[in-house]
Formats: structure tokens, C-alpha cells, sequence
């Protein structure tokens, strides 16, 4: 079946199902950059809902089959049913429809340098990076990023230079609808096993995208991980490794690290010092996301010290290790880690800034996720003295009724964990306000809506001292 291709509906009205997630709403605000009308739908009320509001875009909310009528095209994301009533309504009257990724390669053809930046963990952090880079050195990339960066206003910019950097994910294996010319591998893990089989069906997946890089291409990789190594050394374009160990193109050497997990280093590159890097950001693993940013600034045109310079001032993109309150002495953040790995990176962050004690708040990210990463979950939150764990967030899928995070409370009581189960944010937020004291650390993590928890926290401080 023919795809249809955006440049084919220029100026008329594209409507996006799901234009509330981090990545439809960032290409809607780029359609609308580029002259196209558009409206779109989303289940519930969102944080990104308002921007593209802002930019002049119609969002309904809730998904019924009028919502398409008189549109030109419809896109849809992965999450996105073919039994939703929009996609089916599009469908009888013969609307053309798009699934996201398809649209996002098709905006990033024609680019002789397209960057797309994939991995299990660090995607948004290193495409928020690397864009901050190329922005204060004057290179004018084209960006799309799956969250909010301040230094571009948003999640999207449409540039003038031949260079867009974009996130590339492996759900549903989406970044295979893209086209390459220099791809980054931060790394290969399990995750998505509702699309995967295992990972080595990962692995090979990741291998096809980057089978995709043209000739005179680059593969930049972590070099550290031995499954991203193995596919990068398939390849006849150009290889460039990054990571801890001395044997990458890019490595870090003499490291010290602050009481905050805040790293300076030396940046080598190719046995020499080619920069002093002062981290903006802490914690290890944003120390390997910033050589990652490094060499492809590098491969991209800007200087070592320049970029390790810009680096140094880069403070995170929204929904990462996010601050958004600090009440009766206890500091309030926000992280968007959705699997136990990055909850794990996100509490050793945590850990190092909290003066007392500890609460990690968890919201498990659907049901397969949870099914098939239930053991790591079990011990994710270690580092934490506190663990409170909200229903698990559907998202795309529907309860089997088997399965749900009490169970998971049950399994980390047995591995010593001071858990509860506390269903709903009204719940979580009087538990909470209940049992902190002032030098305590509270940190919320998900990719669902807990970051609507933290608003609904932060709404009703405001209202308490309004009325007092």
C-alpha cells in the first residue's frame, strides 16, 4: 500500500490523534511552522496540550469519529488502535493516514546531515544537549525532541541549515521509517517486550536502523555496551565509540565528582585531551549521555571546548530530574524514568542531593512493562528509605485484571523495601504530606501523568496559602 507523504498536503489540514504526547505535539508545532492547519485529539488534558494551542492548533479532547471530519490528512502514533474511533472514521471516508513515525522521516528528508539519536535510556537528554550545542554555536539545526528544552522554547525548532537532530525510538519499532545520515547509540536494553520478542530481537532491530546510514555516513555508539559495539562494528561507514573505558574514541579522564554527583573532567578524544568538561547535570550516566552530545558536536562541526563550554550550562530538559517544589523544607522533583533502570538512575541522583530522607514515588508505566520487567522493579527504589506506588498507568493498553501494583508492593516488602500501595494522587499526595519532614527529598517517576501529581501538589500549596 502506497504511504502518503506530507509534502503532498501542503498548507491544508492535518489532524493528529494523540497529539498530546511528547512527540505528536512537537510535530504538530512543526507543521504549523511550515504553514500546514492543524487540529488534533487526546484522551485527557495534557501538559504540552496548551502549546500547541498556543501556536494555534485545535485540540478536542477525547476521541470521537467527527473530530476527523474535513480533515486532509490523518496521523496517528503507535499508540494509536485501529479500532479508535477516529483512525476508523478516517478509514470509511477514505481519509489518507500517516502513523507518526512515517511523518517524522518524511519532515527529515532532503537533510544532508540527519541526526537521529536512539537508546533504551537518555534519548530526550542527549537530543536536548546536542541541540543546545549546535544552537549556541551557530550551526541552525532543525530539531524535534520528545520533551521540552528552554533553550528552543519547546520541544520542536525549524531551523536553516542543513542539520536536524531528532530522537529516534525503538517502540513499535518506529525509528525504522527514518533515514539516517548520522545515527547515535546510547545503548541497547530490554524495554517494549509488548513488540519485541527478547533482546536480542532488540539488538537486531537496532541493527537494521543503523543499516540504514548511507556510505559516507557516521555510527556513533556507546562503546561500553557490547550489543551496541557488535552492531556498529557490522558497518562500513564511519564508527566513532564513546564511554568510560580508555579503548572509545571519546573518553573521560581525570573525573572528580562534587557531594551533589556533579562531574568535571578531561574529554579525551583519540588518546588526547581535547576539553575540560564542568557538568551542568549530575549523576554517571549524564556524564556518558554528555559524550555521547561530544562526539556527535564533533562529527557535527563544533569544536571540543566550545561545545563542552555550551555543555556546562545545560541544566536539563523539562520532565528530567526536574525541580518543581519546595514545601514545609522538602524539595519536590520530577523525573520522566519509566523503567527500572532509569527509576534506578534517577534515585542515585536523588540520593546524593537529599539532606534527609528519602521518597520515591513510583507510577508503574503499563501493564507488559510491568509484567515483564516485574523483578527489577522489585529493587529499583533501593537507595530510597520510602516507596509509594500509584496504580499502574494504562496508557495504550487495557487492564488484563491480573496484574496490579499492590502486587509489586507485595514483592518489594519481601525484598526489604519500605513500600505502600497508594492508588490515586489524592492518595499519594495525603500520604506524603502526612509522613515528610522538612530535609526530605521527594521524587515522582514515570512517563505517564504523575507529573500531574507535583501540579496538583504545588496547586494546592497555593490555595493553602491563599487561604490560610
Amino acid at each position: 500500500m502506497e504511504v502518503a507523504h506530507i509534502k503532498d498536503f501542503a498548507g491544508k489540514r492535518i489532524h493528529l490523534i494523540g497529539i498530546g504526547g511528547s512527540s505528536m505535539s512537537g510535530l504538530a508545532e512543526m507543521l504549523m511552522d511550515q504553514g500546514y492547519r492543524v487540529s488534533g485529539s487526546d484522551r485527557d488534558e495534557g501538559y504540552l496540550i496548551h502549546h500547541v494551542r498556543e501556536k494555534g492548533g485545535q485540540v478536542m479532547i477525547g476521541h470521537r469519529a467527527e473530530n476527523v471530519h474535513g480533515a486532509d490528512l490523518v496521523v496517528y502514533s503507535a499508540a494509536i488502535k485501529p479500532d479508535n474511533p477516529e483512525r476508523a472514521e478516517a478509514d470509511r471516508l477514505g481519509i489518507p493516514s500517516l502513523e507518526r513515525a512515517y511523518l517524522l522521516g518524511q519532515l527529515m528528508e532532503g537533510f544532508p546531515k540527519a541526526v537521529g539519536i536512539c537508546g533504551a535510556h537518555g534519548k530526550t537528554t542527549v537530543t536536548s544537549m546536542l541541540s543546545q550545542i549546535l544552537l549556541e554555536a551557530g550551526k541552525d539545526p532543525s530539531i524535534h525532541i520528545g520533551g521540552r528544552l528552554d533553550a528552543i522554547g519547546g520541544s520542536v525548532r525549524v531551523g536553516h541549515s542543513g542539520i536536524f537532530v531528532a530522537e529516534a525510538c525503538e517502540f513499535n519499532r518506529s525509528f525504522l521509517h527514518m533515514s539516517p545520515t548520522v545515527a547515535v547509540v546510547l545503548n541497547i536494553d530490554v524495554d517494549h517486550l509488548d513488540c519485541y520478542k527478547d533482546i536480542d530481537e532488540i539488538e537486531a532491530t537496532f541493527g537494521q536502523y543503523l543499516s540504514a546510514l548511507p556510505a559516507d555516513g557516521i555510527a556513533i555508539g556507546n562503546g561500553d555496551d557490547f550489543r551496541v559495539r557488535r552492531q556498529i562494528e557490522k558497518l562500513a561507514c564511519r564508527k566513532i565509540f564513546f564511554g568510560f573505558d580508555s579503548r572509545n574514541d571519546w573518553y573521560p579522564a581525570d573525573v572528580a565528582e562534587d557531594e551533589r554527583g556533579y562531574a568535571s573532567f578531561t574529554v579525551m578524544h583519540g588518546g588526547k585531551a581535547a576539553a575540560r568538561m564542568k557538568m551542568g547535570v549530575p549523576g554517571d550516566f549524564n556524564r556518558m549521555n554528555a559524550l555521547a552530545a561530544l562526539a556527535a558536536a564533533d562529527a557535527l562541526g563544533v569544536e571540543p571546548q566550545v561545545a563542552a563550554d555550551i555543555l556546562a550550562k545545560f541544566t536539563g530538559a523539562h520532565r528530567r530530574f526536574e525541580k518543581t517544589d519546595e514545601i514545609d523544607g522538602v524539595e519536590i522533583f520530577h523525573d520522566y524514568g519509566h523503567n527500572p533502570t532509569e527509576m534506578r538512575n534517577a534515585l542515585s541522583i536523588a540520593r546524593k542531593r537529599c539532606k534527609g530522607r528519602l521518597w520515591a514515588v513510583m507510577q508503574p508505566h503499563t501493564f507488559s512493562r510491568v509484567r515483564s520487567l516485574f523483578d527489577e522493579y522489585l529493587t529499583c527504589t533501593q537507595v530510597a528509605d520510602f516507596t509509594l506506588v500509584t496504580d499502574i498507568c494504562a496508557a495504550r493498553e487495557k487492564d488484563p485484571g491480573d496484574l496490579n501494583s499492590g502486587m509489586l508492593v507485595d514483592g518489594m516488602k519481601a525484598h526489604g523495601i519500605d513500600a505502600v500501595w497508594t492508588p490515586s494522587f489524592d492518595d499519594t499526595e495525603e500520604y506524603l504530606r502526612t509522613h515528610w519532614q522538612s530535609g526530605d527529598l521527594v521524587l515522582t517517576m514515570g512517563c505517564g501523568d504523575i507529573n500531574l501529581l507535583n501540579d496538583q501538589i504545588h496547586r494546592h500549596e497555593a490555595e493553602g496559602r491563599k487561604n490560610p
